[in-house]
């Protein structure tokens, strides 16, 4: 393992640990307003938890001479506007998250909690099969990992019969979404900076809060949440702020700057582990308590995490 593979490896493990840890309040938030407008709540404060990280560390990042002169005094939101890809990137992002993160929402409604985690976390199948499509090479250590995860998500999440309902169709959709959205990260990041990964993650959040605000009125009244009151937004204002300051912004940022220097398969892997962290966090803060059979699920998930990690050297092809 390259010491740009073991950083990015570092950095993903630690966006999965602030997702698990968002699971708690994104679980309490949920039961006091609908799940669009918690998500677009939530991604506007991660816009603007973003907007003042990109203040405080410089309006203008370090670029080679001309491209600074160029830009040069253009502001901080005309610098997003200079640079193609923030923007397009972002956007792109943006879009692909708004569908994902619904779905899911969607579909917990008519399925179990455990079981929406365990097929949404399939993402980590479905992106080296959506990688042999775009021509992306995938060792057999992944396969192999991504079997052993994949089992061990099904130790860890679904302790009773598992049957197939509409909802769970939607969650595997939501899914799909999930492998697309690391994947068009791993494609807009790997040519950035790190301040350019910040103005693109802006922008995502940006896009996905105003996705979310327009679907609001119209699929939120399925959920038949209570009406939001000055009371209710300011029971539900303490999970909004964690999920967007600090689950949000954090999370999706670190997933961002780790995926500069890692397959988009590896990654997946990595960050599945969201899934035993959301099951320790549960344990210590819930007070829920771990099953031998869960137990035995991470150790599955840290096990394929490792062996992801194995570098394996490459078959020279015969002329």
């Amino acid at each position: 393992m390259t010491r740009d593979t073991l950083k990015s490896a570092t950095v993903l493990t630690c966006a999965a640990l602030v997702w698990g840890m968002g699971f708690v309040a994104q679980r309490y938030g949920m039961n006091h307003v609908g799940p669009f407008f918690f998500a677009g709540t939530r991604m506007l404060f991660a816009a603007l938890t973003m907007l003042l990280v990109i203040a405080i560390t410089g309006s203008v990042a370090k670029r080679r001479p001309a491209e600074g002169d160029a830009l040069r005094d253009k502001g901080i939101f005309k610098e997003f506007l200079a640079v193609p890809v923030l923007l397009k990137g972002g956007v792109v992002c943006g879009l692909v998250l708004s569908i994902a993160q619904g779905l899911q929402q969607v579909g917990m409604v008519f399925t179990t909690a455990s079981k929406a985690g365990f097929l949404t976390t399939l993402y980590i199948v479905v992106v080296p099969i959506i990688g042999i499509f775009l021509k992306k090479h995938t060792h057999w250590n992944t396969w192999v990992s991504v079997l052993i995860a994949a089992s061990g998500l099904y130790f860890l999440s679904i302790t009773s019969t598992f049957t197939i309902s509409p909802g769970d169709l939607v969650l595997l959709i939501s899914a799909v979404m999930w492998a697309a959205h690391i994947i068009v990260t791993g494609h807009y990041v790997a040519s950035l900076d790190r301040q350019g990964v910040f103005r693109l993650v802006t922008v995502q959040f940006l896009t996905c809060s105003a996705f979310s605000f327009i679907l609001s009125p119209f699929i939120d009244r399925m959920f038949d949440p209570a009406p939001l009151t000055a009371d209710v937004f300011v029971q539900v204002l303490p999970a909004l702020l964690y999920s967007g300051c600090v689950s949000a912004s954090v999370g999706f940022t670190l997933q961002a700057i780790g995926q500069r220097r890692i397959s988009p398969s590896a990654a997946g892997i990595i960050l599945s582990i969201e899934a035993v962290f959301g099951a320790v966090f549960g344990a210590l803060i819930l007070g829920e308590r771990l099953s031998s059979r869960e137990l035995l699920g991470c150790v599955f998930m840290f096990a394929a995490v490792v062996l992801s990690q194995i570098p394996v050297k490459e078959k020279k092809r015969s002329k």
